[in-house]
């Protein structure tokens, strides 16, 4: 998982609340786990205009010319503003990593389902829970003819909109270690290694026929 970095990035404004896993990632692309490669089928009944499989050429696809990730102000956008409950529904965790995948960073919505939000820390995503007034505000800015730019710093614990005031957000000491320092379960469990094989090597010596078979 990589290291979560101060950044300035572009805010896509997805004005939808109760947004599902199944919007986020359709149930037909769940035969993957590599954990890569769903970018291009992020919100893909509502990004195409026709049905995606898994294997098609996304780059011939027809695209829905109303669908806000369409939209070549948000190109590139590396932060989604949504609404209530986001990431609501079954418990994929497919749906984190096509926002990962896709190149977002950050989730802002005034609430999150609680799998989602636990997922998204576990892959690298900052799910950011602001006040409704303060989402309200934040669409306001980033529906204007010109996109909304926005610096997060996780570090400080604050996201600054262009031209706006520095807003403060909540995030668990624990998750925002994890997340500065780049560290999934597997790079937690890593950490310890050294202890690891210190106690199997010490384990094989006491019973080594629970061994024999290695």
């Amino acid at each position: 998982m990589q290291k979560f970095n101060a950044f300035s990035g572009v805010v896509c404004p997805l004005d939808r609340a109760n947004v599902d896993t199944d919007a986020i990632i359709p149930k037909q692309f769940l035969k993957s786990i590599k954990r890569s490669g769903f970018g291009p089928n992020l919100f893909d009944e509502w990004r195409y205009l026709d049905r995606g499989e898994p294997g098609m050429d996304n780059s011939s696809r027809p695209l829905n010319p109303d669908f806000v990730l369409n939209d070549p102000r948000y190109r590139g956008a590396q932060i989604l503003l949504a609404r209530d409950n986001f990431g609501c529904g079954s418990s994929r965790e497919h749906a984190p990593w096509a926002l990962e995948d896709y190149g977002f960073r950050v989730i802002i919505a005034p609430s999150f389902a609680d799998i989602f939000f636990n997922n998204s820390f576990k892959n690298g995503l900052l799910p950011i829970a602001l006040s409704a007034e303060q989402v309200d505000a934040l669409f306001a800015m980033a529906s204007a003819e010109e996109a909304l730019t926005i610096d997060v710093d996780l570090e400080s614990q604050t996201i600054t909109p262009a031209g706006g005031d520095a807003v403060s957000f909540d995030v668990d000491p624990f998750r925002k270690h994890c997340l500065l320092e780049g560290l999934d379960d597997i790079g937690l469990t890593l950490q310890h290694v050294d202890e690891i094989r210190s106690y199997e090597k010490q384990r094989a010596a006491q019973a080594p026929w629970l061994f024999s078979g290695s």
